[in-house]
């Protein structure tokens, strides 16, 4: 069985009560932003790095044409955000949600640019991390997409990007929002199986051998699929709005694919819901198996119970020792046990209690109460 693993949850630090709105909180330990930039169309694909807002202007001028997809990682640096969100034209509420890493999953449109909250779990050796990936759509050519994570989850959307797969050289940047969403949304199927693989390790091993440690995997298991069951209901309802919205930068053809995002979210839900049944089965099937591993003890307990209780009649009826004579007057009392005194007295009581003990044994074995199990 695998060790235990957790849902990790960050702890995030909100500002005092009663603090004006569009507060931006960088934490402490922050890394410096990263900005790795793609830029492509029909003729090619371009990769390249900037540090400043400064030459994230120069990219936009010299790949005119292009579409621009800017992936932002850290938050080390609150004039750069600063100067991003004034350049591009990004309310401070926005930008406040996306330093407050744990916001729910949702999708607003602002003048000019949409903004998508999307939740990123992954597998991880301690645990499944839930991390924020905040998304702007500006206009029909720019992306941005701001997180503080370092693992890289939209490698086969990079790969797309270079290889000119797919749509991405041909679609404008509402279809690369709908890759990343996409790609976000398909980033829960591993953890699914996963936790399906646990669930039918966990059902043989309940059946063979139940002990405690089973019931902690199946709690911490039944733990972890809250807050994903929570995460991916929210991400339905968010892909369910872009869908019905009437949001001018995804247009007709992108809506279509969106519904695919959909389903995949129904697929989710539904493994979810149908692992929370299976969970509530093991719990039953441990507390069966619990209940006939103890009835088994029992049993054995009561047999060997059954078994001396006749002894322990004739021991303790013989162990009353009665003198066989008066020691006042020295009268023999005939009547006072007199196999106590017998040559054979011994001999024949351990007899006797040996064949009770045998008639017992046929009798439970005719009755099925003892059984033996044949090795194969």
């Amino acid at each position: 069985m695998a060790k235990n693993r957790k849902f990790r949850l960050r702890k995030v630090k909100h500002a005092p009560a009663g603090s004006a709105p569009g507060l931006i909180n960088i934490p402490a330990d922050a890394g410096k932003p990263q900005i790795l930039t793609f830029h492509y169309n029909e003729s090619g694909c371009f990769e390249e790095q900037a540090s400043s807002i400064e030459e994230m202007d120069k990219l936009l001028v010299k790949y005119e044409n292009f579409t621009h997809w800017f992936d932002i990682t850290g938050f080390g640096d609150k004039l750069f955000f600063e100067k991003l969100a004034e350049r591009f034209e990004l309310h401070r509420l926005e930008m406040e949600d996306v330093f407050a890493v744990y916001q729910r999953p949702k999708v607003e449109q602002y003048p000019g640019h949409i903004f998508c909250i999307s939740r990123i779990l992954w597998d991880t050796e301690n645990g499944i991390s839930n991390d924020q990936l905040s998304l702007f759509l500006i206009g029909q050519d720019i992306v941005i997409t701001i997180h503080d994570f370092t693992y890289d989850p939209f490698q086969t959307v990079k790969e797309r990007i270079r290889k000119k797969k797919g749509y991405m050289q041909t679609e404008r940047a509402g279809y690369l929002a709908y890759a990343l969403i996409d790609t976000a949304i398909d980033l829960y199927y591993p953890i699914i199986e996963k936790t399906g693989d646990r669930l039918d390790q966990l059902e043989d091993e309940l059946v063979t051998d139940p002990k405690k440690e089973h019931l902690n995997h199946i709690l911490e298991i039944k733990r972890m699929l809250i807050p994903v069951r929570r995460v991916i209901w929210q991400e339905r309802d968010k892909v369910n709005d872009i869908i019905r919205s009437d949001f001018v930068l995804f247009n007709q053809n992108t809506k279509v694919y969106f519904r695919d995002v959909y389903d995949h979210c129904i697929q989710v839900i539904d493994q979810v819901d149908s692992y929370k049944e299976i969970i509530s089965s093991l719990m039953d099937v441990y507390m069966s198996s619990v209940s006939n591993k103890l009835n088994s003890v029992m049993k054995v307990l009561t047999i060997l119970s059954s078994i001396f209780i006749p002894l322990t009649f004739i021991t303790g009826l013989y162990g009353m020792n009665f003198a066989y004579s008066n020691p006042l007057t020295g009268e023999i009392l005939k009547r006072n046990m007199p196999e106590l005194y017998s040559p054979y007295g011994y001999m024949t009581v351990l007899m006797i209690m040996a064949t009770l003990v045998v008639l017992q044994l046929v009798v439970y074995l005719k009755a099925g109460w003892i059984t033996f199990k044949r090795k194969q």
